[in-house]
């Protein structure tokens, strides 16, 4: 008998399809952008950045800052609420629900106003406290804990509800398997359950992420400055509008397409079933 031999087709459906640049409106859009910068910067001053170098540096620093801490441990609450919703008990599932509807029904600029001039005023009304907790009346009288405790609660209620879809939407067969191979709940939590719920959220994690970012000027509002905050002052000192907020809408722009890009790579690393 001869040999069995074992033909794979693939199909251009699983070749992954690199960009084509070279297509007509592509080429617009990027001459049109390129001819912008161009224009921008034969006809605009730009001599004040020298200036403020190292202030902008730092803005940049304080933002990409409060975006990772505040995404990363909002990611770790909305875990917790998306968790508790599918798998209850209902009490806490109720809270969780009523939490994540009242901070998506508000507006997160009144949150942090609220935290800011609410929270952090009565909390300084009380000399005791200050006595016996001088270091922690230390940071009650900053004003970045506020942006931070703002930022994570509104991405802890937006991706909270995310995280309830994604551990709803995992096969149950996939739970029940592990379940028959003797894993424990939380083996099965850590192993199967989680890393599939994240596969499902990551495409709305990356949206809500640079939503994230976008927010962050916010927190100018009460004293941080970050980015945005360096070049208010920039068009406060220099009397310049254009220039400042071009510059501020490029800083942007870089820090939405790295964050975009990095998420598009763990995206391309998860196996997609034929």
């Amino acid at each position: 008998m001869g040999d069995t031999q074992t033909v794979t087709v693939i199909t251009t459906e699983d070749v992954p399809r690199r960009p084509n640049w070279f297509l007509p409106h592509r080429i617009f859009l990027v001459v049109a952008f390129a001819g912008l910068i161009a224009l921008a910067a034969a006809t605009m001053r730009w001599d004040w950045i020298a200036q403020y170098q190292g202030q902008l540096l730092a803005g940049v620093g304080r933002t990409l800052a409060l975006l990772v801490s505040s995404a990363a441990m909002g990611f770790v609450f909305a875990v917790m609420l998306g968790l508790v919703q599918v798998t209850g008990p209902k009490p806490l599932a109720w809270l969780a629900a009523g939490f994540c509807g009242i901070i998506r029904g508000t507006p997160i600029l009144l949150q942090l106003w609220l935290l800011y001039y609410g929270l952090g005023s009565i909390l300084s009304q009380y000399p005791e406290f200050r006595k016996e907790y001088p270091e922690i009346f230390y940071y009650v009288r900053q004003a970045w804990p506020y942006g931070f405790l703002a930022l994570t609660i509104s991405f802890a209620a937006y991706e909270g509800e995310v995280m309830r879809g994604a551990f709803a939407g995992v096969p149950r067969g996939e739970l029940e398997a592990a379940k028959a191979y003797g894993m424990g709940r939380w083996k099965t939590f850590r192993r199967i359950w989680l890393p599939r719920a994240i596969q499902r959220a990551l495409p709305t994690l990356s949206g809500e992420t640079v939503l994230q970012l976008k927010a962050t000027p916010l927190v100018a509002t009460i004293t941080v400055v970050d980015v945005y905050g360096v070049i208010s002052r920039v068009r406060q000192a220099t009397f310049l509008t254009y220039e400042p907020l071009l510059l501020l809408a490029l800083i942007y722009m870089v820090l939405t397409g790295m964050l975009v890009a990095v998420f598009r790579y763990f995206e391309n690393k998860i196996p997609v079933k034929g």
